[in-house]
């Protein structure tokens, strides 16, 4: 059966990427992108696109139909930082639009669902090294709280009316594609752009600060993986660890200058810092790359220079 693919959230972070390379493997009429703003030009321009309140469950419906939708990816969400200004606001969206899309398939309208997790379900008691894939969670955001028992449901909608709704627990995703949309690992990708337009950064977390980080290729790589697995070695029905390197932005500073001597890193903890600092430093992924073969790509430093060059194109400034 061809795919025909709905990404709810398509202009965000990870859904502009993913979108672009989903409609590369599957062509571009038969991933339709979908969101309740536009995104960027070249999202825009590079197929289908639908305006969806993910919060609608109607309208969801309507989309579905139209297009015979089989597999729906969920990448609306608020953050980690921004949902902290807005919990309630953050909860409603976090959860309402997990349940809409968990009920449609409930139905029988669409055969898989993809929903991203984060590692932000984990919270101060959780074990910091090497964090399990079952372990305490107890976390300390309303967007943790929200992931958290999103898994949950995703693992009951699984069990109790068979819903195969796939997910991977998100650390820090970097990319030099769009911008950052409000977490609280987003100086990872901030610094690589001030490194080459101002030649310094103010750090919102302080230079010990070890948090686990992804390339987005590697994290799109992963999400399709995932999706593309056989249903039997999709074991857990939570949300599986997912893991490539961990960085401080202290170590990020130095491989930036081997690149860019003259940046200079100072630093000004905020708000973020506490929500950093209830996270784990290093993921245990291993069930992932038993279950379904995950292997990452991308170290510090191969990340480093692809992001450098990419943003020396982008900006001009070879």
């Amino acid at each position: 059966m061809n795919k025909s693919i709905l990404i709810i959230g398509a202009c965000g972070q990870i859904g502009t990427e993913l979108t672009l390379k989903l409609r590369e493997i599957n062509g571009i009429n038969n991933v339709i992108a979908s969101d309740i703003r536009e995104g960027s030009k070249e999202l825009m321009q590079s197929g289908p696109f639908e305006f969806i309140n993910a919060m609608d469950y109607h309208s969801i419906l309507a989309i579905i139909e139209k297009y015979s939708i089989n597999e729906v990816y969920l990448m609306a969400a608020m953050l980690s930082a921004t949902g902290e200004k807005f919990p309630a606001k953050a909860w409603e969206l976090n959860m309402n639009s997990l349940f809409n899309v968990l009920n449609i398939a409930k139905e029988g309208k669409i055969q898989k669902v993809f929903w991203p997790s984060s590692i932000a379900v984990f919270g101060p008691t959780t074990p910091k090294e090497n964090t399990p894939q079952e372990t305490i969670m107890e976390p300390s955001t309303v967007y943790g709280i929200s992931k958290q028992t999103g898994e949950r449901w995703c693992e009951y909608y699984f069990n109790k009316y068979g819903v195969d709704v796939r997910s991977i627990r998100y650390p820090g995703i970097i990319s030099w594609k769009t911008n950052p949309g409000g977490g609280t690992t987003d100086y990872a990708v901030e610094i690589y752009h001030n490194a080459l337009l101002l030649g310094k950064y103010n750090s919102f977390l302080n230079k010990e600060t070890k948090l686990p980080m992804m390339y987005m290729d590697d994290a799109i790589e992963a999400t399709i993986q995932i999706m593309d697995a056989k249903p039997e070695n999709i074991k857990v029905r939570s949300s599986y660890n997912l893991a490539a390197m961990s960085f401080t932005p202290e170590e990020i500073a130095q491989e930036i200058k081997k690149i860019v001597p003259e940046f200079k890193i100072s630093y000004h903890s905020d708000f973020r810092q506490k929500i950093a600092d209830s996270w784990p430093k290093s993921i245990d992924d291993s069930r992932a790359r038993e279950d379904w073969g995950w292997k990452h790509q991308f170290n510090l430093k191969k990340m480093s220079e692809s992001m450098l060059h990419s943003l020396k194109i982008k900006y001009d400034v070879l």
